[in-house]
């Protein structure tokens, strides 16, 4: 299936469904909607909105076969004017399409694009808000399936016949695709069942689709390095862990220096101190992260930005054994810092606090790591938002900003000393958790130790990254949370 832009009329474009929209209460259409009625004798204004009392309302969505023309028009509820937004245009196309693609009689469609009439929003991001929805909304893993799902849509066509509009509608169904694709195969290596996916099949995976330079280091590699936090949270497990670096580098000198770091554990048992069957039962998610910077960094080779970008995962397997690390262990990190063995369970922030200190030895400008880090976050805020926190006030702010634009939700966490006063050791330095208050702010502390003084910023998606039931995206189990904030921030932001 391929989204594509087309600078013709939506009334020239040959099509077996024609999509059109209509803000809450709007009686006469007008733009294009208004063209397509008139075409058709009034029959959206008399019988659709009149006759059938069609209001517009958010998501609601009128069908109607014209079986003498072999089409069928769908009508889109944008809602309110006030209220619309490019995340509720990502939504509303990713509903529309399962709609559409379910009929099974529907090969090429042809739609308006969406928010760049009337609401005035920007062509490009409209179209790349369309193509990610398309995209997304046709998304689907029955690779253990007997019957797959069947992607009837051969052709998705955005028509455009305003020559400026169309140029950035170009671009923006190039850059969504990009994005979608990244997003989709974050979702894959995800959901992913985890006696397929382990360290060495992940770094596999990064090797031969990343389309960057790319180094994995085996686990003598990483006992030279110093990094025996991460050795120790892989040690219980069969499969051995595997520290992979991935590089980006412009043709032109870069304008700055920027490290993605994503927890890699391909399983979470919770180690000796284990997790019960049911919080066990998903955590194959637990390197929701690393599929994140991975698969970001396809979309950076693509898009080419004057930025350096470096790739950092300490891909392992948390699991009890023999030879697993235990409770009251104390580990050296690759700082030289030594970490108490409060938890097993609290095993990422031990992995990354080696994979962070990896990365500040790089010399860049900024960190970001991303991490399915801390119950504490999603009892805090849910399904609905990750959190995020670090060492640098105004590039927190500047992400939480960039991220909205990319229709993800941010919230910033504090990071007081205080929350720290948990992990004192009578032992080590630090402990590697503490008590049930505070957990995640108590984690970003606990990162924070293993950064000297490169800016950073952690972001938490520990309740947004695998979700029971869809949300509004229409997307259930591995959402690919944070990809299009990290490229979008990368590409973009200076």
């Amino acid at each position: 299936m391929k989204v594509k832009v087309e600078k013709k009329s939506i009334l020239d474009v040959e099509a077996d469904a024609i999509i059109v929209n209509l803000f809450e209460g709007v009686k006469i259409p007008g733009g294009v909607t208004g063209i397509v009625d008139k075409a058709y004798k009034g029959l959206i204004s008399n019988f659709i909105i009149k006759k059938e009392k069609f209001t517009g309302k958010y998501g609601e969505i009128y069908t109607l076969p014209m079986a003498d023309l072999n089409k069928i028009i769908y009508v889109l509820g944008l809602g309110k004017q006030s209220d619309f937004d490019y995340v509720k245009i990502r939504n509303l196309n990713a509903k529309l399409v399962r709609k559409i693609n379910e009929s099974g009689s529907v090969k090429k469609v042809v739609s308006i694009l969406h928010g760049a009439g009337i609401a005035g929003l920007c062509p490009w991001c409209c179209a790349q808000m369309i193509t990610e929805g398309v995209y997304s909304g046709l998304y689907s893993f029955d690779k253990y399936k007997s019957e797959k799902r069947e992607v009837n849509i051969k052709e998705f066509i955005i028509a455009e016949i305003d020559n400026e509009k169309y140029k950035k509608a170009k671009k923006g169904v190039e850059t969504g695709t990009i994005v979608a694709a990244s997003v989709n195969e974050a979702r894959n290596l995800i959901n992913e069942s985890s006696q397929y996916l382990y360290p060495e099949t992940l770094a596999d995976y990064a090797k031969a689709n990343s389309g960057v330079k790319t180094t994995v280091y085996n686990k003598s590699q990483i006992k030279k390095m110093g990094m025996n936090a991460f050795l120790a949270v892989g040690q219980g497990s069969v499969h051995e862990p595997k520290l992979i670096h991935m590089e980006y580098i412009p043709e032109k000198k870069p304008k700055k220096k920027i490290a993605i770091v994503g927890k890699g554990i391909t399983f979470d048992a919770g180690g000796l101190d284990i997790k019960p069957a049911s919080s066990m039962l998903t955590m194959r998610d637990d390197m929701s992260g690393a599929a994140a910077v991975i698969t970001t960094m396809k979309a950076i080779s693509q898009l080419k930005p004057e930025i350096e970008v470096h790739a950092i995962v300490a891909a392992c397997e948390n699991m009890p054994s023999g030879s697993a690390y235990k409770p009251g262990d104390v580990v050296i990190a690759k700082t030289g810092r030594t970490i108490e063995i409060d938890n097993t369970d609290a095993e990422g922030r031990v992995t990354l606090a080696d994979a962070l200190a990896y990365s500040e030895e790089l010399g860049v400008d900024e960190i970001i790591d991303i991490a399915t880090l801390t119950g504490a976050c999603m009892v805090a805020l849910g399904t609905v938002a990750s959190g995020i926190m670090g060492n640098n006030d105004k590039k927190i702010k500047e992400f939480i900003k960039t991220a909205e634009q990319a229709g993800e939700r941010f919230w910033q966490l504090p990071m007081y000393e205080e929350y720290g006063d948990s992990l004192r050791s009578d032992m080590a330095d630090t402990k590697n958790t503490g008590g049930r208050l505070g957990g995640a702010s108590a984690a970003g502390v606990f990162l924070s130790k293993f950064i000297s003084k490169t800016p950073w910023i952690h972001l938490d998606i520990a309740g947004t990254a695998f979700l029971d039931k869809a949300n509004d995206e229409g997307i259930k189990n591995a959402t690919g949370v944070g990809i299009r904030s990290l490229i979008k921030y990368i590409t973009e932001h200076k």
